[in-house]
């Protein structure tokens, strides 16, 4: 399952993390053991007039112990009949349901020996409106048909043995309505007439695999086709759009081919379907063969769509086709690994899109993830990679920041520290030693000590099986013509307090270093102990401890080099420049250094268009704006910012041109929504209006990576006659592309004036949008205009969201959430109360870290708003560096 860690702005971010932990309240319990699958057949009749369908399964298993019960997972079935047959004969089963545990028990009077027995069920079901287990999606007047099942809700749509660890194949029918078909995991054997005006598809036999990667869709679906190293490749839709899907399938062949160079082991599945449902919650879903994703992960319209926009597509599709290999082919055995999954899928989209469009230099995009995946991890309230996990909101809620981000950063260090090409043959041992089958943690980092010689197998461990990541500290001296120093680490907080405590927490770290300025070529040292020396060839003038940006660990940086004339940030490696900026804003944050200090640090960027860099910069600046800026100092800190970034928009030039870089079109962007939105730059401003005014007439005659920055600056500085507009707009979004629609819907929520505000979170709980959708009344929370309208609304409307979602939990994810975004303690005591009014099972971790947050934040306002003032005074009397 998907989680884009580079998209922008707060819906995007929280999004999958909200979808991923929407579930009842049942918890989960392991089946005894006793029973195994082997085979199921499987045949749905879904009824879309009555929201419902028929299912009728067949399951060969062998019985490990004598027993008289068989116990299954089924969660909203009602079963019609179960039979069981075994030594020749054949016992109808009493059936008990246990809902508090997903389970059902066939109890069947006597004993059936150890061995093969065969179980029937016919049962049916509801073709829900959750987005889980066989659920129904709508679009262009009529019903669609749509299976998510991970993690535990294929029980939903059959019982099954609901389990990672119970592989098994799997024959799959559907009898489907005249002019509909169905989509599947295995390909189309036959399609047969009847029964009555339906017909009925059978699908080839699956590979082993789990359950919760059966996949079925049942449509009136239209796909366009193409072929790759012999796969055949299906990109799917709904009519209208499938030759939106054009980009999808490019990529795809891209993608597929550089993943059978990679690991050693061709596509395992003959044929790849992707298909676009116009409602899904995840982003995106690896079904074997058979992948399921939200519209705007896999459509595109190359006129409309921005370097974003096909990086994420591009990233989003290489996610879910690693996951063939990399969770598909080799399944972990319980939830608590569900990180190698899906950190892997994270760590390894990259590699085939960086191949495929390097001009992209996604590089610069692995070095962002890795630095909010260290900003996540440096609260107290964060978790260890690997965590227990038995009840369904516990295994949900494992789909998080931490095992994907996290994971993917700490394999792109082990990676770095043992070399790409060891790295890779440890990927394929693995992969060849598990294939079809499931495995641990201990099975990846053991193949990987075996083929490196390294100690992988303590390395991981103490990054997976610990919260936090470490601090490294570094002093230096030049000693014969050579750089000598200790190492130091402790972990680190976003706290002040924190990082003077004491802690016995220590990581095996490759700390790779280069000396800034010098001709030595660096080195990686392993960093075990709390301390420990170092030699680099060469003196330069600093050690920079994080060379590519490729450690998960926070480092020290003598902040008296941003004073220096020597000092050159646009000498740095592009990637080391994101890195150097994400951690000054982290050692600002934890009280290492001070805002002037990060000031100094930004003016060095003064005309530098590296676009990771000037990305982390705009985050950090924002966040300043609205936090650590007073009313009486905002027009000097607005003054600051364009004194330092306009002339990085005027080197590259205010209009796009034909010779532009990716990197080019992305930095103008975000430095017209800086300027724009923080800078109040009116240039930028303009320029904003300007080109969504032309992009509303003619969405061709302009720049799409420019207009997704100037949607919310014109939207910003708008009036209703604007917004008015954009809401009717949204109203084209079944013919329009993905990325059309969702610019119109995300600029709702970036108007400032209150009245416009409330329409578009009352217009986000009508039935004009769509459940799936519903998560970006969130962005109202980052506009700090709509916070404490956005929060009111929240609390007041909380049972309508619930409703609408179809989750008792949902409300109060919201909460959790929605607390973030404060630095006040009044606001603070309102949100806490209505948290402990409203607390659930499973999200206590994400109350009590998003409180934490909010600490760090006021305390951070109170030691560097005085600070702030000061710089910008000096500043504004000529004594800055302006």
């Amino acid at each position: 399952m998907d989680v884009p860690m580079h998209l922008k702005g707060l819906m995007k971010k929280l999004l999958l993390l909200f979808a991923l932990m929407i579930a009842t309240l049942c918890s989960a319990q392991r089946l005894p053991g006793n029973v195994v699958p082997e085979h199921y057949s499987l045949k749905f009749t879904p009824n879309f007039s009555s929201s419902s369908f028929q299912g009728d399964e067949t399951i060969d298993v062998r019985v490990l112990s004598a027993t008289d019960a068989v116990v299954l997972n089924a969660l909203e079935l009602d079963i019609k009949s179960a039979t069981v047959k075994a030594g020749g004969k054949e016992l109808t089963a009493k059936v008990t349901a246990d809902s508090a545990n997903e389970t059902i028990t066939l109890h069947l009077g006597s004993q059936i020996a150890a061995g093969e027995a065969t179980v029937h069920i016919a049962y049916t079901g509801e073709l829900n409106d959750k987005l889980r287990g066989l659920y129904r999606s709508e679009a262009n007047n009529r019903r669609y048909a749509v299976s998510q099942f991970e993690a535990v809700d294929a029980r939903v749509a059959f019982p099954s043995f609901d389990e990672p660890s119970y592989k098994a194949t799997f024959d799959i029918t559907a009898v489907v309505d005249a002019g509909d078909t169905a989509i599947s995991n295995g390909r189309i054997v036959s399609d047969d007439p009847g029964p009555g005006g339906k017909h009925t598809i059978k699908f080839s036999t699956t590979p082993k695999m789990s359950s919760y990667l059966v996949a079925l869709t049942v449509g009136d679906w239209k796909c366009i086709s193409g072929e790759q190293d012999g796969v055949a490749l299906r990109i799917c839709s709904v009519p209208g759009k499938e030759q939106q899907g054009q980009f999808a399938l490019e990529a795809t062949k891209a993608i597929l081919h550089f993943y059978n160079q990679y690991f050693g082991i061709k596509y395992p599945y003959g044929k790849l379907d992707q298909i676009a449902a116009p409602d899904f919650e995840a982003g995106a879903m690896e079904n074997t063969a058979a992948i399921v994703y939200r519209e705007r992960a896999l459509l595109l319209d190359p006129a409309k769509a921005s370097v974003d926009d096909q990086k994420e597509i591009a990233s989003v599709i290489a996610h879910e086709m690693a996951h063939q290999w990399f969770g598909d082919l080799v399944t972990m055995k319980w939830w608590n690994d569900i990180w190698l999954n899906e950190g892997f899928a994270t760590w390894m989209e990259s590699k085939p899109v960086a191949a495929w469009k390097p001009e992209w230099q996604i590089s610069q995009d692995d070095v962002l993830g890795s630095n909010a995946a260290l900003n996540t991890d440096s609260t107290v309230n964060t978790r260890p990679i690997r965590q227990q996990a038995e009840t369904r909101n516990e295994i949900n809620s494992l789909f998080d920041g931490i095992a994907y981000g996290k994971t993917a950063a700490v394999l792109r260090m082990i990676e770095g520290y043992i070399g790409p090409e060891v790295f890779r043959k440890g990927v394929n041992s693995y992969l060849e030693a598990h294939k079809y089958g499931n495995a641990t943690a201990e099975d990846f980092w053991g193949a990987m000590a075996q083929v490196s010689g390294r100690p992988i197998d303590k390395l991981m461990p103490t990054f997976v099986t610990q919260a936090g990541a470490p601090y490294v500290a570094v002093t230096d001296k030049c000693e014969n013509n050579d750089t000598v120093g200790t190492l130091t680490q402790h972990r680190f907080f976003s706290s002040p307090k924190l990082m003077q405590s004491t802690s016995d927490q220590v990581w095996q770290v490759p700390v790779c270093m280069n000396e800034i300025g010098g001709a030595g070529t660096g080195s990686c040292e392993l960093l075990g102990p709390k301390e420990q020396s170092f030699k680099l060839k060469g003196c330069g003038h600093g050690i920079f401890a994080n060379a590519k940006g490729s450690g998960f660990y926070r480092f020290s940086f003598d902040p008296a080099e941003y004073q220096s004339p020597n000092f050159k940030v646009e000498e740095l490696p592009e990637e080391d420049q994101v890195s150097l900026v994400g951690n000054e804003g982290a050692l600002l944050a934890a009280g290492v250094h001070h805002i002037q200090d990060f000031m100094a640090l930004a003016e060095k960027f003064r005309g530098v268009p590296t676009y990771g860099a000037v990305s982390e910069l705009s985050g950090q600046v924002t966040f300043a704006q609205r936090h650590l800026v007073s009313n009486q100092d905002r027009a000097q800190f607005e003054a600051w910012v364009r004194s330092v970034f306009k002339p990085t928009l005027e080197k590259i030039g205010m209009t796009p041109s034909k010779s532009d870089t990716p990197g080019q079109l992305n930095t103008r962007a975000t430095l017209v929504e800086m300027l724009g939105n923080i800078g109040e730059d009116p240039d930028a401003i303009e320029l904003a209006k300007r080109t969504v005014n032309a992009y509303m007439q003619n969405p061709e005659s302009v720049d799409a990576t420019l207009v997704d920055a100037s949607f919310p600056v014109a939207a910003a500085h708008g009036d209703t006659t604007l917004y008015d507009a954009f809401l009717a707009k949204t109203k084209q979004k079944q013919t329009s592309s993905p990325q059309d629609y969702y610019r119109y819907v995300h600029a709702l929520y970036h108007f400032r004036d209150p009245a416009l505000l409330k329409r578009s979170l009352e217009w986000t709980l009508g039935p004009d949008v769509r459940n799936q959708d519903m998560w970006n009344m969130l962005s109202v929370l980052a506009n700090p205009e709509g916070q404490q309208l956005g929060w009111d609304f929240i609390r007041q409307r909380w049972g309508d969201i619930q409703h609408k979602a179809g989750q008792s939990i949902v409300g109060a994810q919201f909460a959790y959430y929605a607390v973030g975004v404060f630095c006040d303690r009044t606001r603070v005591k309102e949100a806490q109360a209505f948290i402990d009014q409203h607390r659930v099972q499973g999200l206590d971790r994400v109350a009590r870290q998003q409180m934490e947050r909010v600490d760090q934040c006021i305390d951070l306002r109170q030691r560097e708003e005085p600070n702030l003032a000061n710089y910008l005074q000096k500043a504004g009397n000529g004594t800055g560096q302006h």
